[in-house]
C-alpha cells in the first residue's frame, strides 16, 4: 500500500483552513533565514556520542527563551513540554558520529549548501525541533488539541550510544508512560517513512595471549592471528534471501610492534537484520567462529595459549509498525495533501524502541536535501525545507487532535 494514500476520515483541508494552523504553516516559509542560522549555530557545537552536554545546555536555553517548560533528564535528554499529558512526542537526536573540530568545519557554499559533519544527520532534525518549538509559541494557539506536546533533543542515538536517550525516555522516565506516539525527525529527505525498525547487535571480540618477541618467542599463541582467522571464518557466512540481513567488521586493533607477538587483538562487529530470530542465528555463528579460531590457534601454538572473549556492546530490537496504525494513516493523509511521495523504509533509528514496545512511532526526514552522512563531507541543502516542516506540524496536529483509539 502506498505511504501517501489518504487516511479515511481525515480532512486536512478543514484543518489547514483554520487561521491558527495557516499562520503556523506560513511561519516556516517566512522565517527560513532564522531557521537556517539556527541550524548552522547548533551544528557548530560539538556533540559526539557520550559528549552531548554542551549542545544539550544550548538547547535547554533555547527552549526556555521561547517559553517552553524545559529541563534535562537523568539520561541527558533535553525535554520541553506544552500542556498536560497524555503527550505526542517530537524527537531528534543530539549526537553526531563525527564532531566538528572548529566552527569553520561547518561552512556554507556560495550556492547556500551547508557542509560539515552532522549538518544533515542530525542538524536537519534538530533545526526542525526548534522551528516547531518557536512556531507554536509565536503563532496563535491551535484549538481542539486533545493531548499535549513534548519536544525531546535526545542523546545516544549514534554508534555505541545504543539509543540510550530513547531507552531512558521510554522505559525509565515517568514522562515516557504519558507519551502516546512518537515522531522522530532524523535527517533531511522527505522521500521515506521509517515504519520498520532494523534490528542490530554489536560486539567487541577480544583475543589475549602472553605476547613476546617475534623471533625468540615464535610459536606462542598469537591473538592477532586468531582474530584474523575469526573474522575470515565469520565473513564466509552467506546471507541470501529474506529476511534481509548484514554484518560488518568495522574496527580491528591490536599489537604494539611489527616484531612483537601481540598480547591483545580486538575487533568490533555490527550485525543487522529485519528479524530478531535471524539476529540470534548470526550471533551464534559469530560465537562459533570465535571459538573455532581460538581452538585452531591453540592447536598450532607450541606454548602460550590464547583466550577469547565476546562482549555485547549494543542491541537494537527489530520491530514493525502495524499496517493499520493510526500514525501511519495520518502521515499518508498529510503526504497526499502536500503532494509528498514517500516510500516505506526499514532503518535503525530512535523509533526502534517505542515500536518494539508497541507504541506508535515513525521516523521521517525534516525537510531539505542531505547526504554524505557520517563523513566529513556531509552536506545539506535547505531549499524546500519548509515543506518538511509543514509535514511534521500537520502530522503532530492530527496526532494531538485524534490520538490513539
Amino acid at each position: 500500500m502506498s505511504v501517501n494514500a489518504p487516511a479515511a476520515g481525515v480532512n486536512l483541508n478543514e484543518i489547514t483552513e483554520r487561521r491558527e494552523v495557516r499562520e503556523c504553516l506560513l511561519w516556516f516559509t517566512r522565517e527560513k533565514q532564522w531557521i537556517n542560522e539556527t541550524h548552522l549555530q547548533l551544528c557548530r557545537i560539538p556533540a559526539p556520542t557520550f559528549l552531548e552536554g554542551e549542545r544539550a545546555s544550548w538547547f535547554l536555553e533555547q527552549f526556555r527563551r521561547m517559553g517552553w517548560d524545559a529541563s534535562v533528564d537523568r539520561a541527558g535528554n533535553v525535554v520541553a513540554t506544552m500542556g498536560d499529558g497524555p503527550f505526542v512526542a517530537l524527537t531528534a537526536h543530539l549526537d553526531t558520529v563525527i564532531a566538528p573540530r572548529a566552527k569553520d568545519d561547518i561552512s556554507v557554499d556560495p550556492d547556500g549548501c551547508f557542509r560539515g559533519p552532522g549538518v544533515s544527520d542530525n542538524g536537519a532534525g534538530l533545526a526542525a525541533l526548534l522551528a516547531v518549538a518557536r512556531a507554536l509559541k509565536t503563532c496563535s494557539r491551535i484549538p481542539g488539541l486533545r493531548t499535549g506536546l513534548v519536544l525531546v533533543a535526545n542523546v545516544g542515538e549514534e554508534g555505541e550510544g545504543n539509543l540510550a536517550g530513547m531507552r531512558h525516555l521510554c522505559k525509565q522516565s515517568s514522562l515516557g508512560r504519558k507519551i502516546e506516539s512518537f515522531v522522530v525527525a532524523d535527517g533531511a529527505n522527505t522521500d521515506y517513512v521509517t515504519t520498520r525498525a532494523l534490528g542490530s547487535r554489536r560486539f567487541e571480540i577480544t583475543f589475549t595471549g602472553p605476547g613476546g618477541h617475534s623471533w625468540s618467542d615464535y610459536g606462542l599463541g598469537n591473538p592477532v592471528h586468531a582474530l584474523c582467522r575469526a573474522v575470515t571464518l565469520f565473513a564466509e557466512t552467506r546471507l541470501d534471501g529474506s529476511p534481509k540481513s548484514a554484518f560488518n567488521v568495522g574496527l580491528i586493533e591490536g599489537g604494539s610492534s611489527i616484531n612483537a607477538i601481540a598480547q591483545t587483538a580486538r575487533a568490533k562487529v555490527d550485525i543487522r537484520s529485519e528479524s530478531n530470530e535471524k539476529l540470534d542465528e548470526l550471533v551464534e555463528l559469530l560465537s562459533a567462529a570465535v571459538d573455532r579460531s581460538r581452538d585452531l590457534e591453540n592447536q598450532r601454538a607450541a606454548a602460550g595459549k590464547v583466550s577469547a572473549k565476546i562482549k555485547e556492546i549494543g542491541s537494537r530490537p527489530a520491530a514493525t509498525l502495524p499496517e493499520n496504525a493510526e500514525i501511519l494513516q495520518y502521515i499518508r493523509a498529510v503526504d497526499a495533501h502536500l503532494g509528498v511521495r514517500a516510500r516505506p523504509d526499514c532503518s535503525s533509528t530512535d523509533a526502534n524502541i517505542p515500536i518494539s514496545m508497541g507504541v506508535p512511532a515513525i521516523a521521517i526526514g525534516a525537510g531539505g536535501q542531505g547526504g554524505g552522512a557520517h563523513t566529513t563531507q556531509e552536506w545539506f541543502r535547505p531549499e524546500g525545507r519548509d515543506l518538511g516542516l509543514k509535514r511534521i506540524l500537520l502530522l503532530l496536529i492530527l496526532l494531538m487532535r485524534h490520538g490513539r483509539s
